[in-house]
């Protein structure tokens, strides 16, 4: 297929741009949902909306997907209130919580899904679609739901930025400063909730959790401010979402859904690999060279203690000793020492028979020595 049909297509576009619209506003809340530590929240919320999926078409009588919607925003929202009051009012967890709202409201998804699927209803063919997403079936007036819905989340997060923010990193002082954080935190959840409502036509409730959450998660690697958090992840969102669907355009009965949450994995993938100073590759690099600096370190130190032994800062040490003493091979830490100017390299006597080498501590050697046992012994007091 040419890039041309591929853009002409009408179906393409609907997915594509609602894709764009879910990984966009999924981004921008899902990084509260990451920074609160509520990742399951987003997982508890896409079951729990399968009861109100539904009760919608039950009450609507038909695939009508403004009803469906309000019915999976209405119990998504009536699950995550009740984890709220089951983490208020009893001593359960907030994961025990979270589990208790996704399993009974999922059971009760699947009772009224059997129930709908027995009454012989000729509309509710393809009903059981939101459990994994059809994204070929978003039309153009779907789209102008979905964003509608995700504008009124985005205009809530601009308006309550500050409050937001607050919140998310230290409730505690933003009660004390008279905001109603449980208010707050409420609306917070809503949002979230609003983000698994307009996302069930494209990935579905099983799948939903992770649209909310890979983005953020990837772009948590690569900021250290909020505001950069979570343009980024709306970025990766956004690309997730178009990549996904391109790819699943392009290839024969290819699912879409499941194509886009794995765009955003390698993302995510990608983010945890790379991305500096919190990417394992990064992670890997800092490790070895702490390690070298540690042995380097300890051969520093222990020349400095065999010549405070002896009362002589030019004491001469043979490797042989080092390497007895240190239970390595000290030749490259040596030689390191050496081309920073810490030791320098004294030939053995002329009466001395093989080639044993001596190494004695220059002064930056002995105050460099002094500087790190001085640290060390500060750090053992705390």
């Amino acid at each position: 297929m040419s890039l041309s049909s591929l853009l002409g297509d009408y179906t393409l576009q609907n997915v594509v741009l609602g894709a764009a619209m879910l990984g966009l506003v999924s981004g921008v809340l899902g990084s509260f949902a990451v920074l609160r530590k509520q990742s399951l929240l987003g997982d508890t919320l896409s079951h729990a909306a399968l009861p109100g999926v539904c009760l919608g078409f039950i009450i609507a009588g038909g695939r009508e997907m403004g009803s469906i919607l309000a019915g999976a925003l209405f119990t998504g929202s009536l699950a995550a209130l009740v984890m709220l009051l089951l983490t208020r009012m009893s001593r359960l967890k907030t994961d025990a919580a979270l589990g208790i709202s996704l399993s009974v409201f999922f059971a009760i998804g699947v009772v009224l899904l059997t129930y709908i699927q027995g009454t012989g209803n000729a509309s509710q063919g393809g009903l059981d679609a939101f459990l994994f997403g059809q994204a070929a079936a978003t039309l153009r007036s779907d789209l102008w739901i979905m964003t509608a819905v995700g504008g009124v989340a985005l205009a809530l997060v601009a308006g309550l930025w500050k409050e937001f923010k607050l919140v998310s990193f230290d409730a505690q002082f933003a009660a004390t400063q008279g905001m109603p954080v449980s208010l707050l935190d409420g609306l917070m959840t809503i949002m979230i909730a609003l983000a698994v409502v307009i996302g069930l036509q494209m990935v579905g409730v099983v799948l939903m959790a992770a649209m909310v959450i890979a983005p953020a998660v990837a772009a948590r690697q690569w900021a250290n401010r909020l505001e950069s958090m979570v343009v980024l992840s709306a970025l990766f969102g956004i690309l997730g979402g178009v990549v996904g669907a391109v790819i699943s355009a392009t290839g024969p009965g290819l699912a879409t859904g499941p194509l886009i949450i794995l765009s955003l994995s390698s993302v995510v993938l990608v983010s945890l690999l790379f991305a500096p100073r919190r990417g394992f590759l990064w992670e890997i690099l800092k490790l070895r060279r702490d390690r070298r600096q540690l042995r380097y370190q300890r051969v520093l130190t222990t020349l400095y203690q065999l010549a405070s032994h002896h009362a002589d800062r030019h004491y001469r040490s043979e490797k042989r000793m080092l390497d007895t003493y240190l239970g390595a091979d000290s030749r490259r830490a040596l030689a390191r020492l050496m081309a920073r100017g810490l030791i320098i390299e004294q030939a053995p006597p002329p009466h001395e028979p093989g080639n044993n080498k001596r190494w004695v501590l220059t002064p930056a050697g002995c105050q460099e020595a002094e500087r790190i046992l001085a640290t060390l012994g500060q750090e053992q007091a705390h």
